[in-house]
This record gives C-alpha cells, sequence and structure tokens, in this order.
C-alpha cells in the first residue's frame, strides 16, 4: 500500500468556518501574534492569552470537518494515509483521520506552562469543561497553557515530520501559503520521484527540485479532483 502524507495549513480548516490567522480579516489582524503566539505575551498578559485560546476552543464545538476532511480520511481505505498538520483543531481526527501529526500542537490540550514539551504533563481539556483558567495547575504546580507551539518556540516533532516525508510516495499539500517554517521547509525532504500535489485557491509561491501539480480550488473541491487524477493516474498502469 502507498505511503501518502498530507501536509495541512489553515485553507483546510477554514471552509469548516474556522477562522485563519493570516488572510485578511484573519485573527492576526484582531490580535497582535506578539500577544496571544509568544512565550513573551504570555508572561506579560497570562489571562490574556488564556482567554483567547478559550474562545478558539469554544468555536471546536460549533463546526464541524468539511468534505475535505472527510475525503482525506476515506483515502485510509486505499493508502497508508499520515496527516501533518500545522492546525492545532480536532477536525482530522473528527473526520475519522487516524494517523495526525500536529506539529503546532493541540487546541483541546494542556501543558504545564514549566515544562510545556514533556509528555507527562499534557492533558486532554474534557469537552464539558474546555476553558483553562488562572489558577488552574498542572501536576507539576506550574499554571496550565495552552498546549500549543507559539512563535519563537521550538517544534518538538519536526524531526518525526521529516521521517514521514522522506518516505512518502505521494505527498500532498492543502491550505496552507508554506511561508511558516519548519512546516514548509518540509517539501526539501520529499523524495525526487515522489509526486507532489498542491491544494489551494490562491497562488503559492513554492521552490522545489520535483515537480508540483497545482489544484487552484479549496479544500474539498481540491481533494475531490485530486482523488480523481490519482484513480486514473491508477487505472493507466
Amino acid at each position: 500500500m502507498k505511503k501518502v502524507v498530507v501536509l495541512t495549513g489553515a485553507g483546510m480548516s477554514a471552509e469548516s468556518g474556522i477562522s485563519t490567522f493570516r488572510d485578511s480579516g484573519g485573527l492576526w489582524e484582531q490580535y497582535p501574534v506578539e500577544d496571544v503566539a509568544t512565550p513573551e505575551g504570555y508572561a506579560r498578559n497570562p489571562k490574556l492569552v488564556l482567554d483567547f485560546y478559550n474562545a478558539r476552543r469554544r468555536q471546536l464545538f460549533d463546526v464541524k470537518p468539511c468534505r475535505g476532511h472527510e475525503l482525506l480520511a476515506l483515502m485510509e481505505h486505499d493508502y497508508e494515509v499520515t496527516v501533518i498538520t500545522q492546525n492545532v483543531d480536532n477536525l482530522h481526527e473528527r473526520a475519522g483521520s487516524t494517523h495526525v501529526l500536529h506539529l503546532h500542537g493541540e487546541l483541546m490540550k494542556a501543558t504545564s506552562s514549566a515544562h510545556p514539551d514533556d509528555p507527562k504533563y499534557i492533558v486532554d481539556l474534557p469537552q464539558e469543561h474546555p476553558d483553562i483558567h488562572m489558577g488552574d495547575l498542572a501536576s507539576d504546580g506550574s499554571q496550565l497553557r495552552p498546549f500549543i507551539v507559539w512563535f519563537g518556540e521550538p517544534v518538538p516533532l519536526i524531526e518525526k515530520a521529516v521521517e514521514l516525508v522522506e518516505q512518502a510516495d505521494i505527498f500532498i499539500v492543502i491550505g496552507t501559503s508554506l511561508n511558516v517554517y519548519p512546516a514548509a521547509g518540509l517539501l526539501h525532504y520529499v523524495p525526487s520521484a515522489t509526486p507532489v500535489y498542491l491544494i489551494d485557491p490562491k497562488p503559492v509561491a513554492v521552490s522545489s527540485r520535483q515537480k508540483v501539480f497545482f489544484i487552484r480550488e479549496g479544500a474539498s473541491k481540491g481533494m475531490e479532483e485530486l482523488l480523481s487524477l490519482l484513480k486514473k493516474s491508477n487505472n493507466n498502469m
């Protein structure tokens, strides 16, 4: 069974109604990144940061996976699929994807402020009580914080992501501008003989040594087109 590795970004979840960060009218226009997505912002005003992510978490309960998420999950019937996502929502899992690597953390988890990357302090937040409040403590006694990789923090799972990409028989990019590193750099680890498909309604600048097949559609229509292309390719083999 061929190995398919998929890199997804904010455009993947935009069709579900989750606000993107970088587009016009996105979250960064409403909330300066320095205030809510850096360790320094958290140190200055932890309550602001907790409230920001509490609101993002509650939004999850009002949205559902889009058709693109569902089609990606259905690919597991025919391929060995691993999703590497820059998104912190749980829509891939809710759609049925069983192998999801979250590069930038997970919204429905919390961790220690003192040791944010230590697995023994990472906890699932219950759906019935999803908010994190000042005074909620991790098991090491520090304030609980969102399990999110903020700007300026290391990305602990990037090496695992590189290993997965190096083994890909098919590499798919959906809904990411390829501007955020180190995730954007994963493209450089795709084997030279591996076809690369990029799904995005907007033009995306790509520097890659291999040919990239562009599908200028959103996640759902793009996935439908991609599956049709793959089916034709398999029939011609």
